[in-house]
């Protein structure tokens, strides 16, 4: 997967063609919403959509602004249009090690059905465990940062917290993932 500043639709095309599995869209989702919609009827299967949130709201441009739109509601807009998963990062626990926002993922996953991926916060294989028990609603992937650089969390005990078979093992039409 590949992301970070793909904004036109010859960007996506080309990674795509290059045997890059999913192309993640951020801020042109919130700036140009007809394009991602546009890109996922034309891969199926292949758009991921990463939302990075400030108090529940959309932050765009690397996080510099913060716009009006709900990260719920531009969630739901995007699965509507064929988006495989979101990515959500909640700005506030992002490279804090402080646990990842469960109430905001929760929130997201009632709303939604498509997969979740959690991103920000996580330090511990504690964390990875609570975010576990959301995977039967819809948190299917945590990506893991600060605590890999720290040392707090290896692969190695990743791997083994949630087992094999579960989200390093997402099948390719992001499906529920097999329990071990």
């Amino acid at each position: 997967e590949v992301g970070g500043g793909l904004r036109d639709r010859d960007s996506v095309a080309e990674l795509l063609s290059l045997g890059v599995r999913w192309a993640i869209l951020g801020t042109v989702a919130v700036e140009q919403p007809q394009l991602v919609e546009a890109l996922c009827q034309e891969f199926p299967g292949q758009i991921i959509v990463g939302i990075d949130a400030r108090n529940g709201k959309v932050a765009t441009r690397g996080w510099l602004e913060t716009s009006e739109v709900e990260a719920v509601t531009l969630a739901q807009q995007m699965q509507g249009f064929g988006a495989a998963a979101i990515i959500y990062t909640d700005i506030h626990r992002d490279g804090t090690l402080q646990g990842p926002n469960q109430d905001a993922l929760r929130e997201l996953v009632s709303a939604l059905s498509i997969p979740v991926i959690a991103s920000g916060g996580v330090s511990s294989t504690r964390d990875l465990f609570k975010l576990l028990v959301l995977e039967p609603q819809g948190v299917t992937g945590a990506i893991i940062g600060k605590a890999l650089y720290t040392g707090d969390l290896t692969i190695k005990d990743a791997t083994r917290a949630v087992g094999q078979g579960r989200w390093q093992d997402i099948p390719p039409d992001f499906g529920s993932s097999v329990i071990a």
